[in-house]
């Protein structure tokens, strides 16, 4: 998605630009965007919210000459047939304008951005400001966009945060993400988890991939029973690397089994296992419900979507 510093220095310029235009969107999750974009009359862009955020092809009178031309400078833009195509969105969440995928996110490398995005930075900005120890070191694995990291970094200005990825897209979006917002404190980095990554850190966070999905696109395929693998595999990493009174603030979500939740069991186990105190919610008991078609799912009620708390003792 990103590409040479003058061409991110032309991005910087054209968000910029946007910003002062007032857009704000609210990226939805991909089945609501197919059945937003399929309505009569919403084949084409007719203004800049539906380019920037509903990814819609466009012509080129649809958008202002300046901000058109600055699209073409920053190379976000692709032909399409004899219009125009952009290749990023720009979502709003917590004051800012985050780069990600243009819908749809199909690449093995897409950088996701969703409403569970919100979700899991609403939970990490309430963690902070209800924790009473202080940050000094905080890590988000597998950072995406680097929404929330962005956000821990506002928050302690004066923490080391780190954000960690296989994808190296993501990587380079989250870069760009965090010279918008203006934060300095903050770093990216290829990691498989932790595996890169030495010491321990006060803040782990994670809203890691948790479908089940055929072509394991890396942003969305959980892998393990039903899913749950990545999930389970950040718990036993954070077990090993939470600094004494750091904390462990996971968001996924979790197939439910005939009223069991498999995840839930397997996750609370290894935090007892590691002497953490843990806490698990559920905060929407039925979500993407779209998935449970798939044959994969053929075993799960319902997909819940949870909130996984732990902390290392002091």
């Amino acid at each position: 998605m990103m590409g040479s510093s003058e061409t991110n220095d032309a991005l910087v310029d054209f968000v910029g630009m946007v910003r002062g235009t007032g857009y704000h969107f609210t990226t939805v999750t991909p089945a609501t965007h197919a059945r937003i974009n399929a309505r009569p009359g919403n084949a084409g862009a007719r203004n800049l919210r539906d380019v920037l955020g509903w990814s819609r092809p466009f012509r080129e009178d649809v958008v202002p000459p300046e901000l058109f031309a600055a699209m073409r400078r920053a190379g976000i833009v692709e032909r399409d047939g004899s219009g125009w195509r952009p290749t990023i969105r720009l979502s709003s969440l917590d004051g800012e304008l985050l780069v990600h995928s243009a819908y749809p996110p199909t690449a093995t490398d897409a950088v996701f951005f969703g409403p569970d995005t919100i979700r899991f930075v609403g939970a990490v900005i309430g963690h902070i400001e209800r924790r009473t120890n202080p940050v000094r070191r905080a890590v988000d694995i597998g950072c995406g966009s680097g929404a929330a990291g962005i956000a821990i970094a506002k928050r302690v200005p004066g923490a080391e945060v780190v954000l960690v990825d296989i994808n190296e897209a993501a990587l380079a979006t989250a870069r760009l993400n965090a010279r918008l917002a203006g934060v300095s404190n903050l770093i990216a980095r290829a990691s498989n988890l932790l595996d890169a990554m030495e010491g321990s850190f006060d803040l782990i966070v994670s809203n890691p991939p948790f479908m089940l999905d055929a072509g394991e696109r890396t942003y969305r395929h959980g892998g393990g029973t039903l899913g749950a693998g990545l999930s389970l595999a950040v718990v036993e990493a954070a077990a090993e690397r939470l600094a004494p009174g750091g904390s462990l603030v996971l968001f996924t979500g979790a197939a439910i089994v005939e009223g069991d939740d498999p995840f839930r069991e397997a996750a609370m186990a290894a935090c007892r296992k590691a002497g953490l105190d843990a806490s698990y919610r559920e905060f929407d008991p039925d979500a993407y419900g779209e998935e449970l078609d798939d044959p994969a799912y053929a075993q799960a009620e319902r997909l819940a979507l949870v909130v996984l708390t732990a902390t290392r003792p002091l």
